[in-house]
């Protein structure tokens, strides 16, 4: 294993992009479960689809276009997609969430417009869809630790901010906490974090490394920062298992990812089940 990140540069982007993709996406999944817009991961990854089959359009149709990587103009479409959600969210305050299914299905028809307007691509669309986390450059490893600084530098400005907004919204208003900025600079973080990880585990798998590790530490935890810390230690467990086992049976490695992932929650249940029968029924 470890002979592999000492010959190949390649498997070390693979590690560090995995580490910290592994690091931020349950940060910020811990406050979309809580506050109950997971699905929103969901609605902004197909957005980032759309913007990444409108980069990929304009490198086929503009020769400037060549050089510009595929993941900025998704990360782009990603961005606006979040402060859309805000707006929504703002213009129906007691049904914000049909924010979701607007986005959700805007950008899904967009980016099916776009891939028939191409008239299909001359690189693996795929890669971008179910992630290639092995074929992580120097750049992309580059824009993925930006992000991750972003990331982690706003969650320890706002981190009492963010709390305050997940529990107990309107007390949090009460005090002179603004929570429209809050709230729109939060989905700013998470449309990021959401072009950041396609590469890790792509667009159509994105969400469940947000959410999949905050669901398996909810089991057992008794506190937010108890869930915040196990959710990460599952991510990296997941992202760590899934690079390797990628490697060295041939498989995706996003769905692998993502499979340990489930593997993970689905014993963490199978044990509190054996628990709970054991307490009902001690052996004498």
């Amino acid at each position: 294993m470890f002979d592999l990140l000492i010959q190949y540069e390649w498997m070390r982007n693979a590690l560090y992009a995995g580490v910290i993709i592994g690091f931020i996406s349950p940060l910020v999944g811990v406050y979309l479960v809580v506050r109950r817009l997971s699905l929103i991961a969901d609605a902004l990854a197909h957005v980032t689809l759309s913007g990444v089959a409108a980069g990929l359009l304009l490198q086929k149709e503009i020769a400037w276009f060549q050089g510009v990587n595929p993941l900025y103009t998704g990360m782009f479409f990603s961005l606006a997609g979040s402060m859309f959600v805000e707006k929504v969210r703002s213009l129906y305050r007691s049904y914000q969430e049909l924010a979701i299914p607007i986005l959700l299905s805007g950008g899904i028809g967009l980016g099916v417009v776009l891939i028939s307007a191409a008239d299909g691509f001359n690189v693996d669309i795929a890669g971008y869809l179910f992630g290639s986390i092995l074929a992580v450059d120097e750049g992309e490893l580059t824009l993925i630790a930006g992000i991750g600084v972003l990331v982690v530098l706003f969650f320890l400005f706002f981190y009492k901010e963010m709390f305050a907004l997940s529990f107990d919204e309107e007390h949090a208003v009460l005090t002179g906490i603004s929570r429209k900025i809050i709230n729109l600079l939060f989905m700013l973080v998470v449309a990021l974090v959401i072009a950041a990880s396609i590469r890790v585990v792509g667009i159509l798998l994105v969400s469940a490394l947000m959410t999949i590790p905050v669901a398996a530490s909810l089991q057992f935890t008794n506190s937010f920062r108890q869930t915040l810390i196990w959710s990460v230690v599952f991510s990296q467990l997941a992202v760590f298992s899934g690079l390797f086992a990628a490697y060295y049976l041939d498989w995706a490695s996003g769905g692998t990812i993502v499979l340990v992932s489930v593997a993970i929650l689905l014993l963490i249940l199978a044990v509190k089940r054996i628990v709970r029968i054991f307490r009902r029924n001690p052996v004498s």
